[in-house]
């Protein structure tokens, strides 16, 4: 076969572009129900509204390398793509379009607001998924999902109705968090905490009919128009005079009573609390205790209600400040403090959250959330890195239950319908509801059915059964196949959203773990250790980088630091590391291409360099396939990376490669150069999960392909093994030596032309191969076995071997007495710090024989260090 010569640059945005249509058109990422292995990831399904951030980069980078890899080893690779409707973040989308255009959501009803959001989401909606493209995924694309086509949401409502026949879903008019922005109620999960700066306010408090005051302390003021009593602790003796007393409540001039109850801390403060049922969580539940009066002072969207009788109309952050202001001009503020509290935010709108009291649906998480641990607390279900267990277990032990309707339009709407009497049908249609009620003997006139939508998260959380359409036929071949799946790459923030759910929904509809591992990702965060945000400006737009550094080039920057569980520092610098890696691979194999072949004799170190780079590549791949199964994705890349830069690129091609003569390379012999193309060959089977372009199109020179059935993407993973543990050590030595005899002319500025007689004292560990690729690669003329080093030459030690270089006039006695000196010491040092572990009964009584060999072996290594240093100081005198 002809060579065709490589360009001299890696010119990453064509080839990309060409091998990926390649793959598309040759239907490797489709995968259908077969004989083989399944190897199954389902995506986690991103915003619908969104765009490539640096987190989907880093989550999809590495299922791509489990999903690549996987279909090397001959499995059946199935990685389901899909987007999330996002019923918040794409809600509020439209609502803004339709603004910009004068059209109000109120004014066109429901289901006109459906179709603008349908074709919103039509029009804008795939960007995520082609950006996917552009960094290699290899999605079933065929396969490609949506949260709210038809039969997923019908899988939705099914669910629904069968949580609910099983008492597990159930409607309550219970304290819910409120998107005041959003109009909208949020689970706990959905409510994310932050530290602010607030103002403390004390207020007194009159008793009614006397001159005493309660004085109480509060930052929400504004909610003092509703409050219903005042609480202090049954074990107070300050405050056990005022049983059957009364307060006014300032301003308003509401006398309500003084409550005793033990939630009251009455170390904290001044003992007393306002109770405001409306408003807070924990003085809702003290009011269903005390039967009070609920008063709320504020309207869905944050403003002061007409019960507040103050500042009715305005934004309550407005109203706080102007309450507070009448609160001090009428003399009821004691003193204002300036402190540091925690405020609940929407995790999709940034809007301070209210407790509000609200009708609403939820799930009880209790029953199913027992198994759901047990799972993981088993192994059934095993989280990477294993330190997400125990966050894992705390939020299932103390689960609350889940509120799933949501005040929005665009999502699965709740199949509940209630007739003019408010009784409740829960079912599919309309039809059903008239002969629920009928049956029940119950009105069946002014049917309507609830206005509000599920959580988005009630639709993914059945997302690895619901892509295969596991609910509208359970028994479906798909479902049967590919169920449960592998592994699962998400972040740890959606630990409990998603990871948690999708468990109890996968255990109560299939009996059965939806997936085997959870690789935890960490946050990209920049060089100053700030969250990547568009609100900081300081997260880069991941297309952006593939065009300057490669997708490979940034798929590798995103890996080399990214430990499972721990944040990335992400630096540009890292895609730049990730580019050059892809040159210096591009270029290694332009030299080889570049080698004239003859059909002469193989010199007997290039037998011995292909023999070595043959082990190191059958040991490298043992090595790699366990931190796979550790998913130590990270440490498997730098392994490879080292396999490639270190082994293959640096050592093996220096060793092989032909000497010139007279300025023109010898030719290569035959033998090592088909030898080198088929070790190329396995190094870009173990790189291709990382770099799937760079190696696809070099696999594509390396040999003559005869069409789809020979791309490197379905070519065979390599075989792992022990490779010749006794030639690589001697070829280490050989490296070692060549190391040192270069390190000892650039100390005393000899070139490198100049010719250098070894002396070694006893016995070589170097074989005649070895030797001779020692003289080829540190011109060294000869090696020869000496009692003793004579005088001219100087000394150094490789492992325990003493050498000597015969440097002739070139040896400056007094710097080499020096140098040796300083080696001495240290070597002395080092031993000390070895003995004093040894000497250590602990430390010996409880480390592996194996740490305490190595430990061991370094003392003899020192030992044998410092005898030969001082015998080459007696021969400088």
């Amino acid at each position: 076969m002809e060579k065709m010569e490589l360009p001299k640059r890696y010119e990453a945005k064509e080839i990309e572009g060409k091998w990926y249509q390649y793959w598309l058109d040759n239907g490797y990422f489709h995968s259908v129900p077969d004989d083989r292995e399944p190897y199954t990831v389902v995506i986690p399904p991103p915003n619908v509204t969104g765009v490539l951030h640096m987190g989907h980069m880093l989550n999809n980078t590495i299922q791509d390398v489990l999903v690549r890899r996987a279909r090397m080893q001959g499995k059946n690779a199935c990685w389901v793509p899909g987007t999330d409707h996002a019923s918040i973040a794409t809600e509020a989308k439209v609502v803004k379009l339709l603004a910009e255009q004068g059209i109000k959501k109120s004014a066109i009803g429901r289901e006109k607001f459906l179709e603008h959001a349908f074709a919103w989401k039509e029009k804008y909606g795939g960007t995520i998924l082609e950006q996917l493209k552009k960094l290699g995924a290899s999605c079933d694309w065929d396969r490609t999902r949506f949260t709210m086509e038809p039969a997923l949401s019908e899988a939705v409502i099914d669910v629904f109705i069968d949580l609910h026949k099983k008492g597990l879903v159930y409607r309550d008019f219970r304290m819910v968090n409120w998107d005041p922005v959003a109009l909208t109620a949020v689970s706990d999960e959905e409510v994310m905490h932050k530290e602010v700066n607030s103002k403390l306010i004390h207020v007194r408090y009159r008793v009614e009919g006397t001159d005493e005051f309660l004085t109480i302390a509060t930052t929400r003021p504004e909610t003092i128009p509703g409050d219903t009593a005042v609480a202090v602790h049954p074990e107070d003796p300050r405050y056990a005079h005022l049983k059957g007393k009364n307060v006014i409540v300032p301003l308003v001039e509401r006398p309500v009573p003084v409550i005793f109850d033990d939630y009251v801390d009455r170390e904290f403060g001044t003992g007393a609390l306002k109770v405001t049922p409306a408003h807070d969580t924990n003085d809702h539940e003290i009011g269903k205790r005390h039967k009070l009066e609920v008063i709320d002072t504020l309207e869905p969207n944050g403003t002061m209600s007409a019960a507040a009788q103050f500042c009715v109309g305005e934004d309550r952050f407005v109203a706080r400040k102007k309450i507070t202001r009448m609160l001090e001009e009428a003399g009821h503020v004691v003193k204002v403090e300036d402190i540091v509290n925690k405020i609940g935010v929407s995790e999709r709108t940034d809007a301070v959250i209210e407790p509000r009291l609200s009708l609403q649906w939820f799930v009880k998480m209790g029953e199913m959330a027992k198994p759901a641990l047990d799972v993981v607390m088993s192994g059934e279900v095993k989280l990477h890195p294993q330190k997400f267990t125990n966050t894992y277990r705390h939020w299932m032990e103390n689960v609350r239950d889940w509120c799933i309707s949501r005040q929005l339009w665009w999502g699965q709407q709740i199949p509940a319908w209630y007739n003019e009497a408010g009784d409740v049908a829960v079912c599919k249609t309309e039809s059903e509801a008239i002969a629920q009620f009928t049956s029940a003997g119950q009105s069946t006139k002014g049917i309507r059915q609830d206005e509000d939508v599920m959580d988005t998260w009630f639709s993914s959380w059945l997302w690895p059964i619901s892509v295969f359409d596991g609910f509208e036929d359970p028994e479906n071949a798909e479902i049967k196949y590919y169920y449960p799946t592998n592994d699962l790459v998400t972040a740890p923030e959606i630990l409990f959203f998603w990871v948690a759910r999708m468990i109890m929904a996968g255990l109560e509809y299939r009996k059965e773990v939806p997936f085997k591992n959870v690789y935890l990702t960490g946050i990209v965060r920049d060089k100053q250790g700030r969250k990547m945000s568009k609100s900081l400006g300081n997260s880069p737009d991941p297309i952006e980088l593939i065009q300057k550094f490669g997708a490979d080039g940034v798929r590798v920057g995103m890996l080399l630091t990214s430990p499972a569980g721990n944040d990335l520092p992400f630096d540009e610098s890292l895609c730049e590391q990730g580019r050059n890696f892809s040159n210096k691979i591009w270029n290694a194999f332009r030299l080889v291409q570049g080698f004239t072949v003859s059909d002469i004799p193989q010199p007997a170190s290039s037998e011995a360099a292909c023999a070595w780079m043959r082990s190191r590549i059958s040991r490298a791949t043992a090595e790699i396939d366990g931190l796979y199964a550790q998913f130590r994705i990270s440490e498997a890349l730098m392994a490879t990376y080292k396999l490639v830069w270190d082994d293959l690129c640096s050592w093996y091609l220096e060793s092989i490669k032909p000497a010139f003569v007279d300025g023109v390379a010898a030719p290569i012999d035959r033998t090592t150069y088909n030898a080198s193309i088929a070790l190329f060959e396995d190094v870009m089977k173990l790189l291709h999960p990382f770099m799937p372009f760079l190696t696809e199109e070099l696999w594509s020179h390396l040999n003559e392909r005869k069409g789809p059935k020979d791309a490197l993407i379905i070519a065979q993973w390599p075989k792992s093994g022990t490779g010749d543990p006794k030639l690589e050590a001697e070829m280490q030595h050989a490296f070692d030596l060549v190391t040192a005899v270069r390190n000892t002319r650039n100390e005393r500025s000899m070139s490198p032309k100049e010719a250098l007689a070894l002396q070694v004292k006893g016995a070589t560990p170097l074989g005649e191969a070895t030797q001779a690729l020692v003289r080829k690669l540190a011109n060294v003329s000869a090696i020869e076995p000496v009692a003793a080093a004579g005088a001219g030459s100087i000394s150094f030690l490789v492992g325990t071997t003493e050498y000597a270089a015969d440097l002739g006039e070139n040896v400056d006695s007094e710097a080499e007495r020096k140098k040796a000196e300083e080696e001495l010491k240290y070597a002395k040092g080092f031993l000390a710090s070895v003995e004093k572990k040894l000497s250590n009964e602990r430390f010996v009584s409880g480390a592996p024989p194996q740490v305490l060999e190595i430990e061991r072996k370094k003392k003899a290594d020192a030992e044998a260090k410092i005898k030969a240093i001082e015998e080459r100081l007696a021969v400088l005198g």
